[in-house]
């Protein structure tokens, strides 16, 4: 199937991978004719997802399974008048009726909402009322369908709701019935555009309401670079990526390039994370390759992996949020597999990473891709040497936006002219780039810590925190002081073996680990011990909440 969309598909080094990647974007593309379909011609018995859940369920689908049950779904929502340009809400957790659904408004030409099954009744209305959402497919359980019916009577543009059970209630389509029922398939006879929105994305900004994020549907292409060039898949691989299908990074490794690369997906459909039971999948299943955030390996490395058999898994990839050195390190021990990392936001599709040609330099994001031309610049947009901060931007050809790369903010052109102006996409993110070239993740702009003429990054200082034992998570912000103008503070949450040890003693210890770990002057000059972090609904530290207390 790469051969479809690359002339090169084999690379001998990063130069030659940075020289001779080029996608052939075909006209009027649609992922889920040209990939799926494709792929269900092809070689109809290959296997293209694995789900398994807690309860002990296991469900093979081959790609013409994917085919069939993609086109009875599309069929059932063309009755539901679901067509070209509609906008469609999917809050469908891990169930594997979300493949079904995204494949098949592909097909049909409409806009796809991923969104998480966390939505209270005020998310949804808010949802609803931006995006003119036409219907709403769920998971069907009581919370998720009770906050629906709460949001429902101020959502006029909801025409159908749709539940796979087992609550459904009375008014609602009962999804894996309907499906059954549904007419033959036939193919709109012009589905879509290659500028068609296909998919739209409510970003859960650390402040703010969230922002719709628009792609269109030659965003899949961007990701071929994401599963075949960063987690290294290939025809025979099985791949975890551990994300509920609410987040972007879903599509990122359950679905597009997975697919074009032919690979087994693998899907774990859970309520509860229990880092064992990942463990269990990887040894059960013979998983090839794993994605997760740095979170989840802090997790992993805190088990006895002697007890698990994990011959199986060759390549594991992190994302998410910038990864803690000592992470990195442990899990090399214990596994003998090195961590390859990248980074991207719901805006792109993957900008800089650690491809299988670099050698990882623990912590650092890798290297910058061939599709996006990054860069580094000043508060003036003027380029930053080697080793100084600068915000990470994407510079913009007028004749060729980069693969992968969003449409827009829909509906709001003041806010898309202000990520993209005068040439430039900018990101928000702050890095410094070594003289290797490798990028290193320092913070989000408005969080870069300005204190006695130095700025200080604050993934850096929580790097420093994270290695000493009383700390499980910890975050660093900047609180004004007359003398430095800002000072740094960390707010931790402690280990289980601490609490109840907060005091100047054990501040006194932590202060003097970060400044042993890391330069003196970037140490918390305040320490303040809660029971939790607040956090959007994506799971990302509101340090603009802490800010305030």
């Amino acid at each position: 199937m790469l051969e479809k969309f690359l002339d090169k598909t084999e690379f001998t080094s990063y130069d030659d991978f940075m020289a001779n990647f080029k996608v052939k974007v075909p006209e009027n593309f649609n992922f889920g004719y040209d990939v799926v379909d494709a792929w269900a011609e092809k070689t109809p018995e290959k296997e293209a997802l694995l789900w398994t859940n807690d309860k002990g369920e296991v469900r093979h689908f081959t790609f013409a399974d994917i085919k069939r049950e993609s086109d009875k779904t599309a069929s059932f929502f063309q009755s539901l008048g679901i067509g070209r340009g509609d906008r469609v809400m999917l809050i469908l957790k891990r169930h594997y009726q979300f493949w079904f659904s995204i494949i098949a408004l592909h097909k049909l030409g409409a806009t796809v909402i991923p969104a998480t099954h966390l939505l209270t009744p005020k998310d949804i209305k808010y949802r609803c009322e931006m995006a003119d959402i036409k219907a709403i497919v769920c998971a069907g359980d009581k919370v998720i369908v009770d906050h629906i019916e709460k949001a429902l009577p101020q959502c006029p543009t909801v025409k159908a709701v749709v539940s796979t059970g087992p609550v459904v209630p009375e008014g609602w389509y009962d999804f894996n019935s309907s499906i059954e029922k549904a007419a033959p398939f036939h193919r709109p006879e012009f589905a879509n555009t290659n500028d068609d929105v296909s998919l739209l994305y409510f970003t859960s900004g650390t402040t703010g309401e969230p922002k719709m994020v628009a792609h269109d549907f030659t965003y899949p292409l961007g990701h071929i670079i994401t599963a075949s060039y960063w987690h290294n898949l290939s025809e025979d691989s099985l791949h975890l990526t551990l994300a509920d299908t609410g987040w972007g990074k879903a599509v990122w490794g359950k679905l597009y390039g997975q697919w074009i690369a032919g690979a087994d997906v693998f899907v774990y459909d859970f309520d509860k994370f229990e880092p064992v039971d990942v463990l269990h999948m990887i040894q059960n299943y013979n998983i090839t390759s794993l994605c997760a955030p740095p979170t989840i390996f802090r997790f992993l490395i805190r088990e006895d992996l002697t007890k698990f058999n994990l011959s199986t898994l060759k390549y594991c990839t992190i994302a998410g949020e910038a990864l803690n050195p000592s992470v990195f390190d442990e899990w090399k021990k214990l596994t003998g597999i090195k961590l390859m990392e990248g980074f991207g936001q719901t805006e792109t599709t993957l900008t800089v990473a650690t491809y299988p040609w670099c050698e990882p330099k623990p912590g650092s994001m890798g290297l910058k891709g061939p599709e996006y031309d990054i860069d580094l610049v000043d508060d003036n947009d003027d380029p930053v040497e080697d080793g100084v901060h600068g915000e990470i931007v994407v510079r913009l050809n007028p004749a060729k936006k980069p693969l992968g790369l969003f449409k827009e903010y829909l509906n709001d052109p003041d806010l898309t002219e202000e990520a993209m102006h005068d040439g430039l996409y900018h990101t928000g993110d702050v890095a410094w780039r070594d003289e290797d070239g490798y990028y290193w993740f320092v913070g989000r702009k408005d969080d870069v810590i300005k204190s006695s003429g130095y700025r200080i990054g604050p993934f850096e200082v929580e790097s420093a925190l994270m290695t000493h034992p009383a700390v499980v998570e910890c975050a660093i912000t900047g609180v004004p002081d007359e003398v430095r103008g800002q000072v740094v503070k960390a707010t931790v949450v402690l280990a289980a073996d601490y609490k109840g040890k907060e005091g100047p003693e054990l501040i006194k210890d932590i202060q003097n680990h970060v400044k042993r770990v890391t330069a003196p002057y970037k140490y918390p000059r305040i320490v303040e011990f809660v029971e939790e972090l607040p956090k959007t609904i994506s799971g990302k530290i509101r340090r603009a909440a802490i800010r305030k207390d």
